[in-house]
């Protein structure tokens, strides 16, 4: 094998939460992808080096981008071990390093994932272990390198993780909150709002403050992976530190900060506030987000505002509250004390929607893991 698939093709995939590929798409585009298609839960693109290392860096919403090594019919088990042996591992990584599979099988005659990225494993270890007598060792929560094999209707894909696990975790997080909204769906609500810092942005319900932080990296400009140690594609064969850094320089150099006043938030539990406090203090401008200890219903007013937020829903909360009455009063809260605002609100359970009382100006789908939640506007007038 003497090139890789995806250094003939310049052909790379990015994975992203289902309901939000046509916003990826979009901001794909704006980082330097090129003839993007939408496929389930993801988007399939062109770029060379620099809008590979670009995009890992500055995506808000893509999940990761796998670059394929490999793509064959696999009707067994053996055929995917005897195929692996194949590719030449040493190009990639060394005894050295650490590596992790993670697969996805669909509709084909191997059915049990599980087994397939054990297969897989095997093959690369005993590959290193014909070169060199030795073998590599297997890092399952944070490996060096990460390996994707994905099999749909017995046709597989072997790829490198060029982001080197989830682009979700920002790395800010010193406290996450018991139910922390992921960062990559957050961003994509900032984004949906339009907000670029014209008016004061207000989460009453702000939890470990997921939605604040996220808004705050927009308006900085700080990338998304600035907080990362390493990125996968610094084990593709062709990878440039040179070219890297330069991304990297451009980026950091747009960063500006945070002005105070134009971010606040609240939240009932005093320990939700311990999680923002420490984890804004990952941010030069962090201490510039005002935050208060207090239940939403004892804000006197919201005016002229950008209303963004993600309130308790049952599965937080417990069955034991009345989440109808629950967003009934969040709905007289709106029309009563927030004049010529506008609100973005998730809705976790979008059953809840009809108890606020509003007229929505757009609903759009949004998933949160298991979730298949709901962010609604409304214009307050």
């Amino acid at each position: 094998m003497k090139d890789f698939e995806y250094s003939l093709s310049r052909r790379f995939f990015a994975q992203i939460a289902n309901g939000m590929e046509d916003f990826g798409k979009s901001e794909l585009a704006e980082l330097g992808a090129e003839d993007i298609k939408n496929v389930y839960r993801g988007l399939y693109f062109n770029a060379d080096n620099e809008a590979v290392y670009r995009i890992n860096y500055q995506s808000r919403l893509i999940t990761r981008v796998v670059a394929p090594l490999l793509t064959f019919d696999c009707h067994s088990a053996d055929y995917l071990y005897k195929t692996a042996m194949q590719i030449p591992w040493d190009t990639l990584f060394n005894i050295k390093n650490t590596f992790a599979v993670f697969a996805s099988v669909s509709h084909s005659k191997i059915t049990h994932s599980k087994y397939a990225a054990l297969r897989l494993k095997d093959a690369i270890v005993d590959y290193f272990k014909e070169q060199t007598g030795d073998r590599p060792n297997i890092e399952k929560l944070n490996p060096d390198i990460w390996l994707n094999l994905h099999i749909e209707q017995n046709r597989a894909v072997i790829s490198v993780d060029t982001s080197g696990g989830s682009l979700h975790r920002r790395g800010y997080r010193s406290q996450a909150g018991s139910a922390p909204m992921q960062e990559t769906l957050a961003a994509a609500i900032i984004r949906l709002t339009d907000w670029h810092g014209e008016k004061p942005l207000i989460d009453p319900m702000c939890g470990s403050g997921t939605l604040l932080l996220e808004a705050l990296m927009a308006y900085c400009k700080i990338p998304a992976g600035y907080f990362r140690k390493r990125f996968g594609f610094e084990f593709l064969p062709d990878y440039n530190k040179q070219l890297w850094n330069k991304v990297r320089n451009s980026a950091d150099k747009t960063i500006r900060q945070l002005p105070k006043g134009l971010l606040s938030g609240s939240d009932v539990s005093r320990y939700a506030i311990e999680d923002i406090i420490k984890n804004s203090k990952n941010f030069t401008s962090g201490r510039n987000i005002q935050i208060r200890a207090g239940d939403y219903r004892d804000i006197e007013a919201i005016n002229d505002s950008i209303i963004v937020s993600n309130p308790p829903y049952g599965i937080r909360m417990g069955k034991e509250k009345d989440m109808g009455l629950f967003y009934r009063e969040l709905g007289d809260f709106l029309k009563q004390r927030c004049r010529n605002s506008t609100a973005y609100i998730y809705f976790g359970d979008r059953e809840y929607i009809k108890n606020v009382g509003l007229k929505p100006s757009f609903k759009i789908p949004l998933v949160n893991g298991a979730l298949d939640g709901r962010l609604v506007k409304y214009e307050l007038y």
